[in-house]
């Protein structure tokens, strides 16, 4: 039998529930449903893209999520 993953999980959320709704409640909301790490980006911020186990990342414009993805 082999040995089970010790590689952490992200939620099972739908990233997509975020988009529309003001960015502190989507960080609010995404702390509640297990993520361990919320941040928050202008729409066309320039970012590295390594991905990163139970991060949620916001795209913000005018206080509301307008993308939201894992990693």
């Amino acid at each position: 039998m082999a040995p089970e993953s010790t590689t952490p999980q992200s939620p099972s959320d739908d990233t997509e529930s975020y988009v529309g709704l003001p960015a502190e409640d989507a960080e609010r909301r995404a702390y509640e449903r297990g993520w361990t790490t919320v941040r928050q980006l202008e729409p066309d911020a320039i970012i590295t893209m390594e991905f990163l186990v139970g991060r949620l990342n916001l795209a913000v414009k005018d206080g509301e999520v307008v993308r939201c993805w894992k990693g």
